[in-house]
């Protein structure tokens, strides 16, 4: 395999919100995969099959440079269920250029209370 510093750098995408298998599509056009976050669970395409599956976390986040093939651990629910504090809201298909787009910076907010 090349060595990893050869590998250029490319910007992660937003994925959350999408279903797992177009998600899995920008992620790709964009030079990332997307994984399980758990290093020693499952493959992700296996917790997202069968069925419409979406994307309701990503790390890193949207904008963060990584080394082209690196990979992004997204946690995905079945659609018509939902996590604790954030449903999974689908959302229009992003635009042809969407990987190549510059990130814009964003402000963190602060935790939530549990």
């Amino acid at each position: 395999m090349a060595d990893r510093s050869a590998r250029r750098i490319v910007t992660v995408p937003d994925v959350v919100g999408l279903p797992f298998h177009v998600g899995r599509d920008v992620a790709a056009e964009a030079g990332v995969t997307l994984a399980n976050p758990d290093p020693d669970g499952p493959p992700i395409a296996a917790l997202a099959w069968p069925g419409l599956f979406y994307i309701v976390r990503q790390d890193p986040a949207p904008g963060t440079l990584l080394r082209e093939w690196d990979s992004v651990g997204v946690e995905v629910v079945e659609h018509g269920d939902s996590p604790d504090r954030e449903p999974a809201v689908p959302r229009p298909s992003p635009p042809a250029d969407a990987a190549r787009a510059a990130p814009e910076r964003l402000e963190r907010l602060p935790p939530a209370e549990d």
